[in-house]
């Protein structure tokens, strides 16, 4: 498995904000997409997420077992050092997989927003300059799901 659960979780939690806005999509009857496009792209959200879900059931289980590495050494070098490490440090998992959450759904919607076409590029570029730092934390906390794994499993050794 090339994946860590932070990764595994990261995607999940993605995909989850993806139901959730096509979901209103639905309810508001947006018209960017047809309803059978929209029904169509919940069928293979379902279909994305039962895989991810049974992914991440059997990376725990080979973990424990002691079947794979449990963390992927990172090689980024662009991020600015002042924005590493920025996240409450949690000591439940739980909580990291909530703050992760938290973090994708802001990405998300800081994403949205440089999108928009209706406001100006100075905009577009304040919003952009937020999307490193966000996208940081994002990352911190599937560093730190992987490393509450590794103790958590450490510990039964």
């Amino acid at each position: 498995m090339a994946e860590t659960l932070g990764s595994l979780v990261d995607k999940l939690t993605i995909k989850d904000i993806r139901e959730y806005h096509i979901n209103q999509m639905v309810i508001l009857k947006d018209k960017k997409f047809s309803r059978k496009e929209l029904a169509g792209k919940l069928r293979a959200l379902k279909r994305q997420k039962d895989e991810i879900i049974k992914e991440i059931d059997a990376f725990v289980f080979a973990a424990i077992k002691g079947k794979l590495s449990l963390r992927d050494e990172k090689l980024k070098i662009y991020n600015d050092l002042k924005d590493v490490g920025r996240i409450v440090i949690t000591k439940s998992m739980g909580e990291a997989i909530s703050g992760l959450a938290l973090a994708n759904l802001a990405l998300w919607h800081l994403e949205d927003e440089a999108r928009r076409k209706d406001v100006t590029l100075a905009y577009i570029g304040k919003i952009k300059k937020r999307i490193d730092p966000a996208n940081q934390q994002r990352n911190d906390y599937i560093d730190r799901i992987d490393q509450l794994l590794e103790d958590k499993i450490s510990s039964f050794k």
